[in-house]
């Protein structure tokens, strides 16, 4: 295992999905530094009238540009040049903030998501053209992304909204938007809707009040099938319907399998290639190791380092500390591997312990428990069978576990032993890098005030891609042109792209009639 030197970060430092570069927003200036060199490579300078506190600051699908959001303004920048500096006027109601703000299907797509919930706006910087729908379904900032979806390849929009009472779903084209169909599903109150990864079937799925309902339809919106609930439900789950509904709703990244849970202890498995119920996962209230359950690991806290000890004895996974709150049952997380060979899973009821399932031989693999509630876990995009854990607590600040079916246990990754003063500032973040893994798999771990890499290879052979890399300082200097009246600052005379800006205002209605439809 091999970590990078400490870098100078932010609450805003965000890797690249492709890998090779990080953003870190330092006051009113973006650094990009390359992953290869560890140097900056660019340094970008946002207009002073830029104001407030950060909503947003992603990278595009393409690792091309960056999209830095505020309460009142959109910035879309390139991250290696000059090429594009547009900018989208927001307009909100003072001391409120969009809902969500972020990258559409393109690079060149901005989706917002007013305040409340009023409008759904579609930003084209291309075309410099804006499409507008109003009533998106969202009850939250955390729920919006639940309310629209894109197609993979054809990239359509499906969009859920509420219109007198009434759900409805609505699919528009690329880049237009123009509104191609829509119709009112059989859901009392949807909770979601999403297209599986392979474009097939557009999901819809009922709120957990609201019984168990998933609702399946092609990709040209007709009605290919309803579930209604497990078939043939095991005794201990002969009461289902008396339990809320469905609470998580996962697709695998290979489209092959969908996974639903809801208030019982077991996940419904289905086969996307027929739509089918083919399994269902049943979580037991103890575990003991077998053939098939060889790794039981219990976590070890130590004063310096975390282990974990196999366990052949029958074991009980702690259960939620009791408080003041309502008890609460049910599946909390789901989450796939790449190869949709493995699936890990998470209860309410024993946030911190996670079951790790077998889905060719429809068995339990792995069961993880832990002194601390699980926060959060990821699998990595393209090493199988790699997963990352987060926990809560202040102990786990700079901690974060690795677990891979050949390894005795998760190994702890600590994070804080190459920070300066050896303890983290702010809220820790972690994720994976998404480069290719000739080097092996790599974490990137940030917090308030310096980021860190991590290449998680044990063999000396596998050198990160950071290492004994000698690249000469980069000669670069801060914007700092005046923009022009359209807000767009170009890369010059024979600039390669000249986006202009895009105003969200109540004065532009363009394509109002054709996006504001009404059943």
């Amino acid at each position: 295992m091999k970590f990078s030197r400490s870098l100078k970060s932010s609450s805003h430092s965000v890797p690249s999905p492709d890998g090779k570069h990080v953003a870190t927003l330092l006051s009113s200036l973006v650094h990009i530094r390359a992953v290869r060199s560890l140097e900056v490579v660019n340094v970008i300078k946002l207009p002073q009238d830029f104001a407030g506190p950060v909503l947003g600051f992603q990278w595009s699908p393409s690792s091309r540009l960056l999209l830095v959001a505020g309460p009142e303004q959109v910035r879309v920048v390139s991250a290696l040049d000059s090429s594009l500096h547009a900018a989208i006027r927001t307009a909100s109601v003072p001391g409120t903030k969009p809902a969500h703000v972020g990258f559409g299907a393109s690079d060149t797509e901005i989706c917002v998501i007013s305040s409340y919930g009023l409008k759904f706006s579609v930003f084209d910087l291309a075309s410099s053209r804006a499409a507008e729908i109003n009533t998106p379904k969202v009850f939250s900032p955390s729920s919006a992304c639940r309310c629209f979806s894109f197609r993979p390849q054809t990239r359509h929009l499906a969009l859920l909204s509420r219109i007198a009472g009434k759900d409805l779903i609505s699919i528009h084209s690329f880049p237009t938007r123009e509104l191609q169909r829509s119709w009112a599903p059989d859901t009392i109150d949807a909770h979601g809707i999403t297209w599986s990864p392979d474009g097939r079937w557009l999901v819809i799925w009922e709120s957990a009040a609201q019984g168990h309902k998933v609702i399946f339809y092609t990709s040209d919106g007709h009605l290919f099938k309803t579930w209604s609930g497990p078939a043939n439900p095991s005794l201990e789950d002969r009461d289902y319907a008396l339990g809320a509904g469905v609470k998580v709703l996962q697709l695998s990244a290979d489209a092959r399998h969908l996974a639903v849970g809801d208030s019982s202890r077991s996940v419904c498995i289905f086969s996307m290639a027929s739509v089918t119920e083919t399994m269902r996962l049943r979580h037991p209230k103890s575990v003991v190791s077998t053939e098939t359950l060889q790794q039981i690991g219990v976590s070890q806290t130590g004063p310096i380092i975390h282990t974990f000890l196999r366990t052949t004895q029958v074991i009980s996974p702690a259960p939620r500390l009791q408080d003041n709150s309502e008890p609460v049952s049910g599946c909390a997380a789901i989450s796939f591997d790449p190869t949709s060979a493995l699936v890990a899973t998470r209860l309410e009821d024993s946030p911190g312990t996670i079951w790790i399932w077998d889905l060719e031989a429809a068995e339990l693999r792995a069961v993880l428990l832990f002194h601390g509630n699980i926060s959060a876990l990821s699998w990595h995009p393209h090493v199988a069978e790699t997963l990352l854990i987060r926990c809560e607590g202040e102990q786990y600040n700079g901690l974060v576990f690795v677990w891979d079916p050949l390894s005795e246990g998760p190994r702890s990754v600590d994070f804080s032993q190459h920070l300066p003063g050896l303890k983290t500032s702010g809220k820790p973040r972690v994720s994976w890098m998404g480069f290719d893994t000739a080097s092996g798999p790599s974490l990137f771990f940030s917090d308030a005030q310096h980021y860190v890499l991590a290449c998680l290879a044990e063999s000396d052979e596998v050198a990160p891609v950071w290492a004994n890399h000698q690249s000469p300082e980069p000669s670069f200097a801060v914007e700092t042109r005046e923009e022009s009246p359209l807000e767009l600052v170009p890369a010059g005379e024979n600039g390669p792209d000249r986006t202009r800006p895009v105003e969200d205002d109540d004065d532009y209605s363009e394509l109002e009639d054709t996006f504001v439809h009404k059943r």
